[in-house]
């Protein structure tokens, strides 16, 4: 996967929405949830799930965050 799509991905499990993903990016929420769909299309699975106004992980999503974080972390 893209490093883009993995960051947008990153800053949606933050946020918790897409248009907060887009705003710590500056870039379109359109465009965060287009690169959430890419990765969900690369690794076959549901990352995120509509809940209310925001998105909540699945256990997938969750892992993939908690792996981002850490190797994000490790990279600073």
């Amino acid at each position: 996967p893209s490093l883009n799509a993995l960051k947008a991905f990153s800053a949606l499990a933050e946020a918790r929405s897409y248009s907060g993903a887009g705003t710590a990016l500056n870039v379109t929420h359109a465009a965060v949830m287009q690169q959430v769909k890419a990765l969900e299309s690369r690794f076959g699975v549901q990352l995120v799930a509509r809940s209310g106004r925001g998105v909540a992980l699945t256990e997938d999503g969750d892992m993939l965050a908690r792996e981002l974080e850490a190797g994000f972390a490790r990279i600073q």
